[in-house]
């Protein structure tokens, strides 16, 4: 979103012989999908972010005929904005890493054209934000979490936050490094899920970021540098000297610092605020104009299959939104349980999001 640690996953991508679809798609990844029906190959347009299992991916495509090539357009916001700009002329056949804070965006611009996919009822209810409409499809979900570093709460005993409430506290003054929201996926997801949780008038969330500002919240420009700069519970933010022990990142964090530890821990050393979440939900679609229709949609229908839901946990740090999808089980070992994230309707991120993130500039940065 991007998604869900990418950064990280990146860098140890190799030892666990993930690739990303651009490898696996040959030499012409890149090239306009216009004579895509034709040659049977199928164009997916994504974030930068994108991965998937080698030998998933080759299964599909023996399976289906078609080749798969993916044009990796920079994070999701330029990625959606690229579409919007190419949609008379859409440089593929399906757009993947649209998530619920710019949803609304793509639908109203007339990004998609309709598409029912196929096992689309496998799907939890609660992740189909365009229910009887189908013109995007939900492939992933995860939560933006505030992380802290176990060992540092320990050796100053002290415990951890779990809510929002719990970080304006003066306990935790000085301790917490946030991204900046018009720059980062995750900082603009906080900056949601405090709207989520105490309003949008009066003093709302801008009394909340107030009380933050002023218990010295720290922010910078995106996820790499807050995580694995700043952040002392990370291996990246240990090496740097991070003397921050509170991040805005992931709720799945904490499983990639303990899955890329050699030796695996028996706990992940970072944990998880439950009460600070907010949940972040990627949807993929068929893009209007799209060249290669029947490929595309087949494309959709093996993004929401049992084989790939169950391969997205290990490349991307993300959750499967199918009912039948297991987690990997090193995944599951230090998986974090969030039972009620925040959320908020896409309409409402669309109708209020650029005057949030004014106000929250001139709020918090000024």
């Amino acid at each position: 979103m991007s998604t869900i640690i990418k950064a990280t996953a990146v860098a140890v991508a190799a030892g666990l012989g993930l690739v990303t679809l651009s490898a696996c798609g040959g030499s012409d990844s890149g090239k306009n999908s216009a004579d895509s029906a034709d040659s049977k190959t199928v164009t997916l347009v994504s974030h930068d972010s994108w991965a998937v299992s080698k030998n998933v991916l080759k299964d599909f495509e023996k399976r289906s005929g078609y080749k798969v090539t993916v044009l990796k357009d920079g994070d999701a916001g330029e990625a959606v904005n690229k579409a919007i700009l190419s949609k008379d002329n859409p440089q593929g056949d399906v757009l993947f890493g649209v998530d619920n804070t710019l949803l609304s965006r793509a639908l109203d611009n007339g990004l998609f054209q309709p598409y029912e996919a196929k096992g689309l009822d496998r799907v939890r209810a609660e992740y189909q934000l365009d229910k009887g409409k189908h013109r995007v499809t939900p492939i992933d979900t995860g939560n933006i979490c505030v992380n802290y570093d176990k060992k540092y709460f320990a050796d100053h005993k002290l415990t951890p936050p779990a809510s929002f409430d719990d970080l304006a506290k003066p306990a935790y003054k000085n301790l917490l490094v946030t991204e900046n929201v018009s720059t980062s996926s995750p900082g603009l997801g906080f900056l949601l899920g405090s709207a989520a949780q105490y309003g949008d008038s009066g003093n709302g969330w801008q009394g909340y970021w107030k009380k933050l500002k002023a218990n010295g919240v720290k922010v910078v420009d995106g996820w790499e540098q807050a995580y694995n700069e700043e952040f002392s519970g990370s291996a990246g933010g240990r090496k740097a000297g991070g003397d921050r022990p509170l991040v805005v990142s992931y709720a799945s964090s904490p499983p990639a610092e303990a899955i890329y530890s050699d030796p695996q821990p028996k706990t992940a050393p970072t944990g998880v605020a439950t009460g600070t979440c907010f949940r972040q939900t990627e949807f993929a679609g068929l893009l209007s104009n799209a060249k290669n229709e029947k490929g595309g949609k087949a494309l959709l229908d093996f993004l929401i299959a049992k084989e790939f839901q169950q391969d997205m946990p290990l490349n991307m740090f993300v959750d499967p939104v199918t009912k039948d999808a297991a987690l990997p089980a090193d995944y599951a070992k230090y998986d974090v349980k969030v039972d009620a994230p925040k959320t908020m309707a896409p309409k409402k991120i669309a109708d209020n999001r650029d005057a949030w993130v004014k106000s929250w500039t001139s709020l918090v940065l000024k």
